[in-house]
């Protein structure tokens, strides 16, 4: 069950700024403040699911379906759906969760020349 609000929520609700990647009625993405790699996007659904489970499990199919094709949307608007990219999840405490907000990592490390 989704608790109180987190970071992500206030991002959805534009309480906290983002630099947007892509928007629609399900799915939010902007870049990571903290980035890991030179591509490092969040991606998460607008409704309030906690983890991987809660959406899997609560989200309709047009949420589901959306959520992940936008995802492949995203890596054709960087311009990386075909050298690759990596996409990470954690679901809970014990994977290292730290946002109580499902999202998705799009990350990217470019090989310098």
């Amino acid at each position: 069950m989704y608790h109180g609000e987190t970071v992500f929520s206030k991002i959805i609700d534009g309480t906290i700024p983002s630099r947007k990647v892509y928007e629609d009625d399900h799915v939010l993405a902007f870049h990571d403040i903290e980035p890991k790699a030179d591509v490092h996007v969040l991606i998460i659904p607008k409704k309030k699911y906690v983890s991987f489970n809660d959406f899997t499990q609560e989200a309709s199919d047009t949420e589901i379906s959306s959520f992940y094709r936008t995802i492949q949307k995203i890596a054709e608007d960087l311009g990386i759906a075909d050298s690759g990219y990596r996409l990470i999840t954690n679901h809970g405490a014990n994977a290292g969760q730290e946002v109580f907000h499902f999202h998705v990592h799009m990350i990217v490390r470019r090989h310098k020349d």
